[in-house]
């Protein structure tokens, strides 16, 4: 099962070293479905450091996750909240001890006690005159604190009049009065967090309470807050630069978070189970719920804004659009070509967009843009392709032509290619018209199509693809919308809708209703119908275009980047950009801008400054106007300040002047007066200051700021640190203390008031701390909010209804493809020696560089990294110019302190012509120290120099974190999920028919909220490989995982699915259905996993037809699959084996087995091809599959079903020659078998079918001839012939053939010499009577000298020319010259003696021949090596002609018919004397030749044994007269079988016994492979038991090899008894304990009395049971042996 089982509780993995078990029920609730839910709080346990193997467990509580579950999730997942009945035990109402132990009266006294005190307390309050309190009051208050402390009496101090009392108090103006009022809300808040955030939540909800709270209150309730949610929401944002945010704002945001946490506990309180409720009907209740979600929907609306506008996320990203994510599956991983971090693409200057109709990216599925563009487009309108297809890329532009219904349907006539091509709907973007299409630069919706295309890859659109390409895309197919539907709006846009006609006030409230209430029939819209309403898409489009003249600019800023307005607004519809900037949304281009300036404005720095703002600009100007005439008035200024607050452009813009250069002296003391005199108003304390106090200390800290600048900046910032503390917290927060002492310093302190400011801000310190635990707090909250709607989202497939829900979730997911370099990485760098040249590492300049001094191998470098900084790349500078000193290899470790750093991360080994040497890429964990080690320099240098160091890392944004959350959360919900849904698989085989509905739903959930909610491919990524670790890994897992039967639940349903195979060709059946949930299932398992890159495009081949079938082939996985393929793959692979096991047990003996099992393994092929698509890691699993059944197999049924294969291929090859349909059909059979015979590469039963085949193609080749069919049948199944006998009998056979040529040459030489002696001779004849007595005397004496050699000489000379004088027609006579080493002929054939066995005409060739061959022993052109002789052998044919026949004879047969030529008949027993064959070879050779088409008889005589063979007349039978007729014996090796098997199995077990001999005297230290070949070859020939003497019982079988050496090797490995050694795998030992009986060298005698040899070793069962070393879990086979 997935997790791990610790104490009986289910622990699930979350990341490296952390678990979450199940710790507490927290609440229970009535799910959508009816069904009750259990709220779990998760805890995270972290592994320790320290203990044994770091299996010390730490608790941290504050770390945990809170988790609905259901009842089956509970039963399978936490043990411990179950009864002993099994059911669930609901949430305890326990009484705490001490409520227990006061008496009730006592409690009712205390409870008027605290009555009459509160009573007192008001009145006292009340009565209070001047600035300091009575002391009656504070006594009261006193003693109310003590009853507070008391938890009995908590519901007492829920009095409404307790919070009016809290109220005016904390309002008060004397010190003591508030902080007694803090020790009262302390008090009740000690309790628990519900009272205290009951307290919190109460007092934040009174209306106007920022008015009667000052800065002491208000830190007094955010500390309360502060510690309410301190192990609430435990998250970590440490290396992020948070906002400084004044208290005021986080009092607001406090009041918005609480008032939303208000509502998500109504929502739960309200879904509790019926009984608790009260007895309101269910229509009410539904009611009430759909008013609390549009509530809490609002509310989470309002705190998101809020929260963006106090992050400054709005301003930071006011001027880039958000790209729209490409839309492909989030769970096949991204192409390389299109991740983050590579180069940027070339520039686009500009492109073509359409200013009427929508983008691909605007539509929900590909279905629906399908459809979108079907019914829009017209003849004649220009498009785009956004997806590459075929001959069409990306980026091509074309005129459409036609459609029709064929496929693909659209036909275009394309401008790069000149002619039409056919394409699919949703592969086009309309452009239009030529008026309607306009250049734009930079479109950046069409980054995922023609950017790449620029780049040579085109992500496909994954949701809607022709039916061939089905297994290249998710299965995640998208669901059917409704018609109707798509005409309004969904209701998470009405609602993000509704949200901005809910921020109007008064009238402009009023006409929106109104603008409604028209178009809806006049109909009387109240809060619940608004939430219920179907809006029309043109009615939002009105609506859309009323509200920005209404909204201020907080909330027009809202509009403008919420998803409403980018799909409808008139910029997205009319094809503008739906994102301008807040000046581009608020004022109209000037066209004033940069001429004379008006006549009522002079021309000062500060006209210059503004007059870009349109008319915010000029209000500021006529605010500052009013502020100059003398004793302005407050009435003149408040207008101008409410609009300021508006519009703070221009009120930005002017603070953030003051980080302008020092030379603008004359602007920053403007900037500074109106500043100064701006503090004293009590609004504009309202206006946004501390977004624009960064220019404020960048002015303070400049060196170059003139003193008076200076030190009126220092006035105003005392101002307004003294007019609100608030903004001294801010200036503590961005460091204002050490600027102002640096001021100080350098001025000699004589600055005013600049000592006083650096105390006031230095008084601050705990607050600052507080406002930035505050900020954490409240955005850990809203993202585990936010996380908490996700988990909502997925239990109950219900939409996300929350405004700027992905406006949150963009930002927090903004920085996942952002990097930063060098510097910005790390926080310094140290390095071994020579630390004053340390700062050449980073200066960028290749030509400087460290170097070190000190020892070999002790230099190193060290980078203290910035927090949270995750290395994309670490890259080395060196330069081969440095020859010694150039590092030669370098290791990289990482920990987490100096002393600390035992982890290597990578080693590299530099070349000498490398430049940039990459040490890291891509870490997933976060190290904070860095060390890079020089172990050694090139040619044996001591010292080492470096040229720089490269680092890149992602920014350091919110995106880290909230990753991690986020994969958290989906990691506990969905392994949960899968433990539950694999216990009911476990219980149920057949409940696993529904997974593919459940795994299709959770899939298409995630899809679908990744394509409304992540901005960017890495946020889409990370979610759904996590999602994909988390459910279907665990699921695989566990669904392949065998039972106690050893059978698992996949393996199952995969046997089930291939019985009913047949019968599911009727699709009505009832198995058609079932194996249709099977295939949907496995082909949703293992489409995620082709991710190898795409071929390049010049190199991908793309047909031209128009409906093209694809090669699959591309789509086989490369390299190692994942762990879901691997488990995939040993669950298909033990299916195939045990069907393959059961056929060969059942039909090895019958006469079709090959075809039959052929066709087996074709039905398994197409099986797997049906279920898991042409992937490599499958076929590869059907192959093991099918040699696991092979291995189980005995030696010698293995031996018989290798030789039915050689059997089956011998006759498919020669029924191949026969020619027309019936020889195409036999190919075609042969093609099958030969497919099939692949599986035998690397097997043990490779041996015996070489062995076999061997014998089998000698037949052929002797028999038939050769032809280009041995050939291409070797080339095919060539691997399955370990010793390559096969392959070196063709090429024997090819050397042969170029000897016969050469021996052509040769006879023709000869001749041209017998005829060149016959001229001599007739010139001496004609020159003979001139010779002189005398000579003709010496001659004689010297030819009796000489007789003796020359008679040698003539009789070679007759043997060989004794063809020469034959009158009759020559025979053509082909030798074949056939090695011993690779030819089968040394144990069935027998020699021939030409001299007595053949005519002279036939003898006289074989002469020469012989001749020939050893003369040609002398040329290493032919031959190389020792002096080789031929022996003649019976092998081989001949064609005879016989009356009108062509007779197709054996040698044998050819002797014998021509010996007839001269007897009218003879006897058998003369022809075994004559020839000297064995009767058996001589009756095989008879036999065709008497048979009813053969030419003799054989008749039967007493006294002659055998009979005597004559020619038959041709009056006594009938025969064919005429054309060829085969009389080649049959071959007859098939009566050798079992003697051959037997033979080999004596081999294979006299090799077992020798590799058992020479291990065990190793003992445990073993024996390398190559060591143990040789010595076993060595035994095999010269041993102390050499089965040399056993060529006479082992015949053929007697021979070895390496080759038989390492078959046996393998064997005994797959048997456990011999091991393989874990740190040397080369090494080999014996494994198994136990007695090996050897045989002796008596019993391997041909004459002994013993055992049979071959049953005593077969018997001689080496067995794994009970041994340790080896494998528990099967036997394992290995391919190879390298």
């Amino acid at each position: 099962m997935v997790g791990e089982l610790r104490y009986r509780e289910f622990r699930v993995p979350l990341g490296p070293g952390l678990h979450a078990y199940p710790d507490e029920l927290i609440r229970q609730r009535v799910g959508h479905d009816g069904h009750p839910e259990y709220q779990i709080r998760w805890l995270i346990l972290r592994r320790g450091d320290e203990g044994e193997g770091g299996s010390s467990q730490v608790d941290c509580k504050a770390e945990h996750i809170l988790l609905w579950m259901s009842n089956d999730e509970i039963y399978a997942n936490c043990h411990k909240m179950l009864g002993e009945d099994g059911q669930v035990i609901g949430p305890s109402q326990e009484i705490t001890g001490e409520a227990g132990a006061l008496d009730k009266s006592v409690l009712g006294e205390m409870e008027t006690d605290v009555k009459s005190l509160i009573q007192r307390a008001l009145r006292q309050l009340e009565e209070c005159v001047g600035t300091i309190p009575p002391a009656p009051l504070l006594h009261t208050v006193h003693v109310l604190s003590a009853y507070a402390s008391i938890e009995p009496l908590t519901g007492v101090f829920k009095d409404p009049r307790v919070l009016d009392l809290l109220m005016h108090m904390l309002s008060s103006p004397d010190y003591q009065i508030r902080w007694s009022a803090g020790r009262m809300i302390q008090a009740l808040a000690s309790h628990d967090a519900g009272t205290r955030t009951q307290i919190l939540l109460s007092l934040s909800q009174q209306e106007a309470i920022e008015k009667h709270l000052d800065f002491d209150s208000r830190c007094a309730l955010l500390a309360l807050f502060a510690q309410a949610t301190l192990s609430e929401h435990p998250m970590s944002f440490e290396g992020i630069q948070l906002p400084q945010v004044p208290g005021r704002l986080l009092f607001s945001l406090v009041k918005r978070y609480l008032h939303v946490t208000s509502l998500l506990d109504q929502l739960n309180d309200s879904a509790a189970e019926p009984g608790a409720q009260n007895n309101s009907g269910p229509e009410e209740l539904s009611g009430e719920r759909d008013r609390l979600e549009l509530e809490f929907s609002m509310a989470m609306g309002t705190l998101i804004s809020e929260l963006v506008q106090a992050m400054r996320w709005d301003w930071a990203l006011s001027r880039q659009r958000p790209l729209a994510r490409s839309s492909c599956s989030i769970f096949q991983p991204q192409l390389a070509e299109a991740g983050p971090g590579l180069p940027p693409t070339r520039a686009q200057p500009s492109i073509r967009r359409s200013r009427r109709f929508r983008p691909r990216s605007e539509f929900a599925s590909g279905n629906t843009y399908a459809l979108y563009v079907r019914e829009t487009l017209q003849a004649g309108m220009r498009v785009r392709m956004l997806d590459d297809y075929e001959e069409v890329s990306a980026g091509d532009e074309g005129e459409f032509r036609q459609s029709n219904n064929g496929m693909p349907p659209v036909q275009v006539l394309w401008e790069s290619t000149g002619r039409t091509y056919w394409v699919h709907w949703h592969m086009l973007e309309i452009l239009g018209f030529e008026e309607d299409i306009e250049d734009v630069v930079e479109a950046n919706e069409y980054q995922g199509a023609v950017v790449s295309g620029a780049l040579g890859v085109a992500l496909p659109s994954w949701r809607w693809k022709p039916m061939t390409e089905l297994y290249a895309v998710p299965y995640v197919l998208p669901e059917d919308e409704d018609a109707e539907e798509s005409e309004h709006l969904t209701q998470a846009e009405w609602w993000e809708l509704l949200f901005f006609i809910k921020k109007l006030d008064g009238p402009d409230h009023q006409e929106v209703l109104q603008i409604l209430q028209e178009n809806l029939d006049g109909e009387i819209l109240d809060d619940e119908i608004l939430a219920e309403l179907a809006v029309p898409m043109e009615l939002a489009q009105d609506l859309l275009l009323a509200l920005p003249q209404r909204l201020d600019d907080s909330a027009l800023r809202d509009l403008l980047n919420c998803r409403v307005y980018r799909k409808y607004g008139p910029e997205a519809l009319a094809g503008h950009p739906a994102y301008p900037t807040l000046l581009e949304a608020q004022a109209q281009p000037q066209e004033s801008a940069g001429k004379e300036p008006p006549a009522q404005y002079p021309d000062t720095p500060l006209w210059r400054l503004l007059v870009d703002c349109g008319p915010p600009g000029r209000t500021f100007l006529d605010l500052e106007r009013a502020l100059s005439s003398e004793g302005p008035q407050e009435t003149e200024i408040k207008p101008f300040l409410l609009q300021l607050q508006r519009q703070p452009q221009p009120f930005l813009i002017l603070m953030q002047s003051l980080a302008t250069p020092a030379a603008n002296k004359p602007l920053h003391l403007t900037v500074l007066r109106i500043l100064m005199q701006l503090v004293d108003f009590p609004e504009a304390l309202l206006l946004p200051w501390h977004e624009a106090m960064d220019a404020c200390m960048a002015c303070l800290r400049s060196p170059d700021t003139d003193r008076e600048v200076l030190q009126e900046l220092i006035f105003f910032l005392h101002r307004l640190a003294s007019v609100s503390r608030d903004y001294a917290v801010v200036l503590n927060q961005l460091g204002a203390r050490d600027a102002i002492s640096k001021a100080l310093e350098k001025h000699l302190g004589k600055l005013e008031l600049a000592q006083e400011l650096r105390d006031m801000v230095f008084k601050c310190e705990k607050h600052a701390h507080l406002y930035r635990k505050l900020t954490t707090n409240i955005l850990g909250g809203c993202i585990q909010m936010v996380l908490g709607q996700i988990e909502d989202h997925r239990r109950t497939h219900r939409p996300i209804n929350i405004p700027f829900f992905d406006v949150f979730l963009r930002y927090l997911c903004q920085g996942s493809s952002m990097e930063v370099k060098e510097d910005k990485c790390w926080e310094k760098v140290e390095v071994s020696s020579n630390p004053h040249r340390a700062s050449k590492l980073t200066d960028r300049n290749p030509k400087t560089y460290w170097e070190s001094s000190g020892s070999a191998g002790s230099h190193y470098i060290t980078l203290h990294m910035h927090q949270g900084i995750l290395i994309r790349q670490l890259t080395l500078l060196v330069a081969g110019e440095d020859s010694s000193y150039m590092p030669a290899r370098v290791v990289v470790f990482g920990g987490d302190s100096t002393n600390s750093l035992n982890t290597e991360l990578n080693s590299v080994n530099v070349m000498p012509s490398a430049s940039r040497v990459i040490l890291l890429e891509n870490l997933t964990r976060f190290w904070p120290i860095i060390q890079i080690r020089i172990k050694r320099c090139q040619q044996g240098g001591i010292d080492t120099r470096i040229r720089g160091l490269e680092v890149l890392g992602p920014k350091p944004t919110f995106w880290p974190v909230f990753r991690e959350q986020l994969c958290r959360h989906t990691r506990l919900f969905y392994m949960v999920r899968a433990q539950a849904w694999s216990q009911d698989i476990a219980e149920d085989r057949r409940s696993l028919l529904h997974l593919s509905s459940r795994l299709n739903g959770a899939l298409r959930q995630e899809q679908n909220f990744a394509d409304r909610f992540l901005p960017d491919d890495e946020a889409a990524q990370a979610l759904g490989k996590t999602c994909w670790e988390a459910l279907v890994s665990p699921l695989v897992q566990n669904i392949t995982s065998p039972d106690e039967d050893g059978i698992s639940p996949l393996g199952w349903l995969l046997d089930q699915y291939l019985e009913c195979r047949e019968a599911a060709h009727n699709p009505q059946s009832r198995a058609a259905a079932f194996s249709s949930r099977v295939r949907r299932l496995t082909h949703l398992l293992v489409h995620v996993e082709p991710c190898e890159a795409p071929l390049p495009a010049a190199a991908a081949p793309r047909t031209k037809s128009r409906n093209r079938s694809h090669d699959w082939s591309s789509l086989a996985t490369r390299g190692l699959p994942s762990s879901i393929v691997r488990n995939l793959t040993r669950c298909w692979q033990a299916v195939v084996e045990e069907q393959v096991n059961n056929f060969l047990t059942s039909h090895w003996r019958d006469d079709d087995f090959v075809p039959r099992y052929c066709e087996h393994f074709h039905n398994l092929q197409k099986s797997s091809s049906e279920l898991f698509g042409p992937r490599a890691a499958f076929l590869l699993a059907l192959q093991n599959g099918c040699a696991g059944g092979l291995l189980k197999l005995p030696f010698l049924k293995a031996a018989h079903v290798s030789e039915q294969f050689a059997r089956h291929i011998d006759q498919r090859i020669q029924g191949s020659r026969i020619g027309g349909a019936r020889g195409m059909e036999m190919l075609a059979q042969l093609q099958r078998c030969l497919e099939t015979v692949l599986i035998f590469s690397g097997l043990e039963i490779a041996t015996t079918f070489e062995h076999y085949y061997q014998h089998y193609m000698a037949d052929r080749l002797l028999g038939v001839g050769s032809s280009w069919l041995e050939g291409a049948v070797l080339e095919q199944i060539g691997p399955c012939f370990p010793n390559r006998l096969p392959q070196q009998m063709l090429q024997s056979l090819s050397t042969s053939e170029e000897l016969q040529r050469q021996f052509h040459v040769y006879q023709l030489q000869r001749l041209d010499q017998e005829l060149l002696k016959l001229e001599d001779t007739e010139k001496k004849i004609q020159g003979g009577h001139e010779t002189s007595d005398k000579e003709h005397k010496g001659e004689k004496a010297e030819e009796a000298e000489g007789a003796v050699v020359t008679n040698v000489v003539e009789e070679e000379e007759e043997e060989e020319n004794e063809d020469l004088y034959y009158e009759g027609a020559m025979p053509e006579v082909s030798v074949l010259v056939l090695s011993p080493r690779c030819w089968p002929i040394a144990s069935i054939c027998h020699t021939l003696n030409p001299r007595t066995c053949l005519p002279s005409y036939l003898r006289g060739t074989l002469n020469r021949y012989s001749n020939f061959y050893s003369k040609s022993q002398s040329y290493p052109a032919l031959e190389q090596g020792l002096k080789r002789r031929l022996q003649w052998t019976w092998l081989g044919r001949a064609e005879l002609q016989f009356g009108d026949q062509t007779l197709h004879v054996s040698t044998v047969q050819m002797w014998l018919l021509l010996y007839l030529n001269d007897l009218q008949a003879v006897s058998v027993e003369s022809l075994l004397a004559l020839s000297g064959l064995s009767p058996d070879m001589l009756n095989q050779a008879i036999t065709p030749l008497t048979s009813l088409r053969g030419p003799l008889d054989l008749r039967e005589e007493n006294d002659v044994p055998g009979g005597v063979l004559k020619i038959r007349d041709a009056s006594e039978e009938p025969r064919p007269r005429r054309g060829n007729v085969w009389l080649i014996p049959p071959q007859v090796y098939l009566k050798a079988e079992d003697e051959e098997g037997r033979n080999l199995e004596k081999r294979r077990n006299l090799l077992n016994c020798l590799i058992v001999r020479i291990l065990k005297a190793h003992g445990d230290k073993g024996l390398h492979i190559d060591q143990l070949v040789c010595r076993v070859l060595d035994a095999w020939q010269k041993g102390p038991c050499p089965p040399r003497g056993l060529v006479s019982s082992l015949g053929r079988g007697s021979a070895c090899n390496s080759t038989d050496v390492l078959s046996c090797i393998l064997h005994l490995l797959g048997k456990g008894t011999v091991r393989r050694h874990d740190d040397q795998p080369q090494m080999l030992s014996y494994a198994v304990p136990m007695t090996v009986m050897e045989p002796h060298t008596e019993s391997l005698n041909p004459g002994s009395s013993g055992p049979n040899p071959p049953l005593t070793f077969h018997t001689l069962q080496i067995r794994s049971r009970g041994v340790p070393y080896a494998s528990c879990t099967g036997t394992q086979s290995f391919s190879t042996f390298r």
